[in-house]
């Protein structure tokens, strides 16, 4: 979602239930600010929102095994022909109702379970049980940044901000300049045919005993030319990575050149890494 600058203000998932019932999962810490908006900017009639905030609370089951993890409690073809990549449906998990959408933020095959609150300890309960058979434990947000920097994911409040535009952040294959007006579309416009000034882009860094977390510079040929907005170490592949900003000039070289992130006041070598680590090609999550 754009402002009218066409800059950033929001990152969401948007489920259909029905012809004309819709979820839109976005940031837990932002709902107040974006409910202002989307009230603000609701037609006169036939639209109406309303937030869920502690009515809906849940777990993300994900790995290779994650499939039949869903499928021990959910008594309905779950498998890949059936139950699609981004599919979001009303599901009863052994005798919890749940809405279930086929989507990970990990970069591997996973599935978000929404429920209500009376519902999560049971469905823990009942996850981690049909889970022991496959080796199922569990993970936190830790686990979850490192996942993330594999796949040359950004998040919300850091990669994404309303300092960014999609263009900058990579986000512009999610917006159709052909579907008509909408907020944001005349900026966003010139921002595409101008080109823009910076660029996300992800590193592996030559680190040590630290790793960089946010707002490091990243140097190139002796200048300051960026900032990360940050990092971590990835355990799967064993890396140290960053995501930042540098000028769009320097994002589109085929190789690295002089890049340098500071951390802890000691440049390390860094390399640009434009495909991702996992699974580059997305087939784990869409398989």
């Amino acid at each position: 979602m754009l402002n009218r600058k066409g800059k950033l203000i929001g990152d969401f998932t948007v489920a259909r239930l029905a012809e004309e019932h819709f979820y839109i999962f976005g940031s837990g810490p932002a709902e107040t600010y974006h409910m202002r908006w989307f009230q603000a900017h609701l037609p006169e009639s036939g639209v109406s929102v309303r937030p869920l905030g502690l009515e809906l609370t849940g777990f993300s089951i994900a790995g290779p095994k994650a499939r039949d993890v869903l499928a021990a409690l959910a008594g309905q073809d779950v498998s890949n022909a059936a139950f699609r990549f981004m599919g979001f449906r009303r599901m009863d998990l052994d005798r919890v109702p749940a809405l279930v959408g086929r989507i990970s933020f990990t970069g591997d095959l996973g599935y978000e379970i929404w429920v209500k609150p009376d519902y999560q300890r049971l469905l823990l309960d009942l996850l981690l049980q049909a889970g022991a058979a496959h080796g199922i434990r569990l993970f936190g947000g830790r686990a979850l940044d490192s996942l993330r920097f594999e796949k040359n994911f950004g998040i919300w409040s850091r990669e994404y901000r309303p300092i960014y535009t999609p263009l900058e952040a990579g986000l512009d294959r999610f917006v159709h300049f052909d579907k008509g007006a909408f907020i944001g579309r005349d900026a966003a416009l010139k921002d595409r045919d101008a080109g823009p000034e910076r660029k996300l882009v992800a590193f592996t860094i030559e680190a040590e005993d630290a790793d960089a977390i946010g707002d490091e510079p990243i140097w190139q040929d002796g200048q300051v030319v960026g900032w990360v907005t940050s990092g971590g170490y990835a355990h799967h592949a064993k890396q140290s990575m960053a995501l930042g900003y540098i000028p769009a000039s320097l994002a589109g070289l085929t190789e690295s050149r002089g890049f340098e992130v500071e951390i802890l006041g000691i440049r390390r070598p860094a390399t640009l890494q434009p495909v991702p680590l996992f699974d580059p090609e997305g087939r784990r999550m869409r398989g």
